[in-house]
């Protein structure tokens, strides 16, 4: 890591902006890709698959690398949730009242790029509800999750999606 440990605070910051790009646009190119070989619904469950994997390194490296206890409850998930990889790409936002967690994605750079080129959303209710339980569960085993509304959902134009969570004893 001696590379980065030379570079400055703007740099840095620009840097993670770059990765976290850089992943995206992997990330897409490889869903194009197999939807053109075998189709949307098989690129769907495909990425569903990868997210139940991907999801809970993701959350057991940001738990580590931020210092969280083993069951940080909601709280710790609203933290956590605020340092995924799309985080720095997105415009999101959260709220923690009465035992519920409401997290909301503002701007999703996916959705945003599909609004652009006058595409209807991409129907990724099927892989955020694996991608938001796993991760959720990794952070917190007693956590769970409840999808408000994400494509191919009906959703106000403010947002996104949006999830609810909540902590079973």
């Amino acid at each position: 890591m001696s590379i980065l440990e030379d570079l400055d605070r703007e740099t840095l910051i620009a840097l993670a902006g770059s990765f976290a790009r850089n992943w995206l646009a992997h990330d897409g190119l490889w869903f194009q890709a197999v939807e053109r070989e075998h189709g949307l619904e098989h690129a769907i469950e495909l990425d569903a698959r990868a997210w139940e994997r991907f999801s809970p390194i993701e959350a057991s490296r940001i738990k580590k690398l931020l210092g969280l206890p083993p069951r940080p409850g909601l709280k710790g998930l609203r933290t956590a949730l605020d340092f995924r990889l799309y985080a720095v790409l997105n415009r999101q936002s959260s709220t923690l009242e009465d035992d519920r967690l409401r997290f909301t994605m503002n701007e999703c750079r996916v959705q945003s790029a599909r609004k652009r080129r006058k595409l209807p959303d991409f129907p990724c209710k099927k892989v955020g509800l694996v991608e938001y339980e796993t991760f959720a569960s990794a952070i917190d085993d007693r956590i769970r999750t409840r999808c408000i509304a994400c494509p191919p959902d009906d959703h106000p134009e403010e947002y996104s999606c949006s999830w609810e969570f909540w902590q079973e004893e």
